[in-house]
């Protein structure tokens, strides 16, 4: 069976496809407000991976939805969240199973257990979160023994998250995001698998 993937090429959606690739076709889907966007880090992501990428288009209207509910809010929780479950709603109209990287800590992005059983009631897919059980440090544990990554803030490193084009729509109305979102935040990007053969331990990049 196929399943659908919401991949940002961070660390946690790359660990999270390749637990579900054990048991599904999984299909790496990365989400932009902009149709000209395109997104070659997060291809090179799903490329060291092996597993197919769609890049989907939510729509400028999506963004601005999101970008007044920052506004309103004076925080990007909801916002990202509501953006969120449209992108898992997309899926779960092509897929019977959809998924994504949230681990057990998160808040943001995250949907409460009445939108998912409304989700999987209403569409007749399945939602997925293979980290879910996972804290922090053994997610870092296993994405360090499984990828190669590479970290920096939000804009820096090219990765397929949602806060980015979110920064851009609130600049392009004259206002500066930066006291919107937390300071220093660092996201994260595949760069490459690591491979054992013969006991040792090396290193597959792109």
């Amino acid at each position: 069976m196929e399943a659908g993937l919401l991949f940002s090429g961070g660390k946690d959606s790359a660990l999270a496809a390749v637990m579900l690739a054990r048991d599904y076709g999984v299909e790496l889907n990365t989400c932009v407000f902009d149709p000209a966007r395109d997104v070659p880090a997060v291809r090179a992501a799903a490329a060291a991976l092996h597993l197919p990428f769609r890049r989907r288009v939510l729509g400028r209207d999506l963004l601005e939805e999101a970008a007044d509910m920052l506004l309103v809010c004076g925080y990007p929780n909801d916002a990202i969240t509501m953006v969120h479950r449209a992108a898992i709603e997309a899926l779960a109209g092509e897929y019977r199973v959809v998924g994504d990287g949230t681990r057990r800590e998160d808040r943001v992005p995250r949907l409460e257990r009445s939108a998912v059983q409304h989700l999987e009631m209403t569409t007749g897919s399945s939602y997925v979160r293979p980290l879910l059980g996972y804290g922090k440090p053994e997610v870092e544990r296993l994405a360090g023994r499984l990828l190669v990554v590479r970290y920096g803030e939000t804009g820096s490193i090219g990765n397929g998250d949602y806060e980015q084009e979110i920064r851009e729509a609130i600049r392009a109305r004259g206002i500066d995001p930066a006291p919107f979102f937390p300071a220093g935040h660092l996201q994260s990007l595949v760069v490459g698998m690591r491979t054992t053969g013969n006991g040792d331990t090396g290193v597959r990049q792109l």
